[in-house]
């Protein structure tokens, strides 16, 4: 046991990373929260992919420095949520088309921008599947930076927030402006998926922010008992995974991924369990009556 959990806490990028993930998946799950109760899981994915084109840029402008990787993934992200916002605003589009067609905007011109550099896939791979255990005390200040940004507004707007998500029309009622609210809520998603970059990457940020929130959902019903629930999950998934990917030798974003999923399925099934046991009981029951 002091082998497996004690010995890699002697070296400090395991100390970095395990700060770094718990950050990035209590942000993340924060924001999933919302995005799941808005019935929009897949923002995540389609953010995480707008980070493309910013990537290639940043690389092609600064090469491999990762503040200008970052400023530039960060601002695409922005800039993608604000599009998504404004989509819907003035053009009367759903929200899902809106995140469709910017998507898949996105995604295209990133394509087309790598394939203008050869060496892209090569010398970036680890940006699409995340290595948190590279993470430097320069990054591990950046990513506390955000994620205390993000932990700051939700709690000066979380009210707010909270009654967008849940009914919007009341909302419009209360004169709250939900428009602005939801784009709010697209840009710390944005800010999230941004700051996980270097520790799970683009490919697998998404399962950080809706499996935690999944999960969390099922087995609480009070939005803010989701919220601490979906966070604790997925830290939990995040450290379990940096451990696994530190023994065994696997990317340390598809191992966090991979434990989140299985999570969620564990949870799964006992809610399932814990539901069908009265039923059973009760029909056992009536048995000796009939």
């Amino acid at each position: 046991m002091n082998e497996l959990l004690i010995v890699p806490l002697g070296y400090p990028f395991v100390v970095r990373a395990l700060l770094a993930v718990t950050m990035v998946a209590a942000a993340c799950a924060l924001v999933g929260t919302f995005a799941v109760l808005r019935g929009m899981s897949y923002i995540g994915s389609a953010l995480a992919h707008s980070l493309v084109p910013g990537i290639a840029v940043g690389y092609l402008v600064g090469g491999l420095s990762r503040d200008r990787l970052f400023w530039w993934a960060t601002g695409t992200a922005i800039l993608t949520a604000l599009g998504m916002s404004a989509l819907v605003r003035r053009f009367r589009i759903s929200e899902d088309a809106a995140v469709g067609v910017v998507y898949s905007g996105m995604f295209a011109l990133g394509i087309v921008i790598i394939s203008t550099v050869r060496s892209f896939a090569v010398d970036l791979v680890h940006f699409l599947f995340g290595n948190v255990l590279s993470v430097s005390r320069t990054d591990l200040i950046r990513i506390g930076v955000v994620v205390a940004i993000i932990v700051v507004v939700v709690a000066l707007f979380y009210k707010e927030m909270v009654l967008v998500t849940f009914d919007r029309v009341f909302a419009a009622a209360l004169r709250l402006n939900s428009r602005m609210l939801t784009a709010l809520q697209f840009v710390l998603m944005a800010l999230a998926i941004a700051v996980a970059l270097q520790t799970i990457g683009i490919a697998l940020v998404v399962t950080l922010m809706v499996a935690p929130a999944a999960a969390a959902l099922q087995v609480v019903r009070r939005f803010h008992h989701a919220v601490l629930v979906a966070a604790a999950i997925g830290m939990f998934s995040g450290v379990v995974g940096l451990y696994i990917s530190y023994h065994l030798s696997v990317a340390s974003g598809a191992a966090i991924a991979l434990v989140c999923v299985v999570v969620f399925l564990i949870i799964s099934a006992l809610d399932r369990a814990l539901r069908a046991a009265p039923s059973e009981e009760g029909h056992g029951a009536a048995n000796p009556a009939a």
